[in-house]
């Protein structure tokens, strides 16, 4: 699969290394329904917290932010009876089936120093374009992940559009750039990528590919339904970028008739404790800031991790 990037705009295609058989489009009668939930077993994790005072760019980025200091990403959502929402959800060994047609290319726009969206499920290959909105510099990493390691696919920087208004910072003015071609590649097996800036760690994205048209994302309460399947035995597959791998299991399509299955995850074992602390009497240090001449606009915003599997074009 292949991602293109730029120095305002990044264009960059993803292509999986591993030969896969080819997918085939067809009429699919008397398909196939599986449906089901995604859990994650024991107490909602708490969200990844990034100081904005150690980071750069602390008057521009810390305007979403909790206020006092800190930038919050919620990596889970969990539903009240445990269903986990933003898990991928997919079929491995489907070689034919329901439509899969080109789509545009998939979308993640810079704004605020946030990526959006948090989530992509790709297909491969797909080109993906990465718009820097806002008027500073961001430094693009992306890696190709996999439990037993990962890779650096690019890194990259990813300029300022040079025509923003100089007071910018103050407005909060948006303007994109134009676009540069790269290509990358998944290794090793890997299909899952996640994207982020060397200079905001704070701003994160995950990505999936996928070679057939039957996955999907749960939605609030854990839920997901794949329609359409042709008969057979297939592998259903989940993913949630929080945890540490993926989750499969044996499954029997008959025609016409619907599978209903649940699969858990088990409670996550949080390795980044130094992200998941907030110092209650760590404060927001707007006077200092503001004594080197920046204008500190703060929107007290719990920042939204959210999830697309095709974000189209602004």
């Amino acid at each position: 699969m292949r991602f293109a990037f730029g120095f305002f705009t990044i264009a960059l295609t993803i292509s999986l290394s591993s030969p896969v058989l080819a997918y085939t489009e067809t009429t699919v009668s008397n398909g196939g329904t599986i449906a089901g939930k995604i859990m994650l077993a024991g107490e909602e994790p708490p969200p990844l917290a990034f100081s904005l005072i150690t980071n750069n760019n602390t008057e521009f980025c810390g305007r979403i932010s909790t206020g006092t200091g800190w930038r919050l990403i919620d990596e889970f959502h969990v539903a009240p009876d445990g269903g986990l929402q933003n898990a991928v959800v997919f079929l491995e060994g489907v070689h034919q089936g329901k439509p899969f047609p080109e789509t545009p290319p998939a979308q993640v726009i810079v704004e605020d120093c946030v990526f959006s969206p948090w989530l992509l499920v790709v297909r491969d290959p797909q080109p993906i374009h990465i718009k820097n909105m806002d008027p500073i510099i961001h430094d693009v990493q992306i890696y190709e992940t996999a439990p037993f390691g990962a890779k650096v696919m690019l890194h990259r920087p990813l300029r300022l559009n040079p025509f923003h208004p100089k007071d910018l910072l103050k407005d909060h003015q948006h303007k994109p750039g134009e676009t540069m071609i790269d290509t990358i590649h998944f290794t090793q097996g890997r299909r899952t990528f996640f994207l982020e800036c060397g200079f905001h760690p704070f701003m994160q994205a995950w990505g999936l590919a996928v070679n057939n048209p039957y996955y999907a994302i749960t939605d609030e309460n854990g839920n997901f339904t794949l329609p359409d399947i042709p008969e057979g035995v297939y592998k259903l597959v989940t993913w949630h970028p929080g945890m540490a791998g993926f989750l499969d299991m044996k499954v029997v399509v008959i025609g016409n008739e619907t599978m209903k299955i649940r699969m858990e995850f088990p409670e996550p074992r949080d390795r980044r404790m130094a992200h998941n602390t907030m110092s209650p009497t760590y404060r927001f240090g707007t006077r200092a800031l503001e004594r080197e001449g920046a204008v500190i606009d703060i929107q007290v915003t719990h920042e939204n991790q959210d999830s697309t599997a095709n974000t189209k074009d602004r």
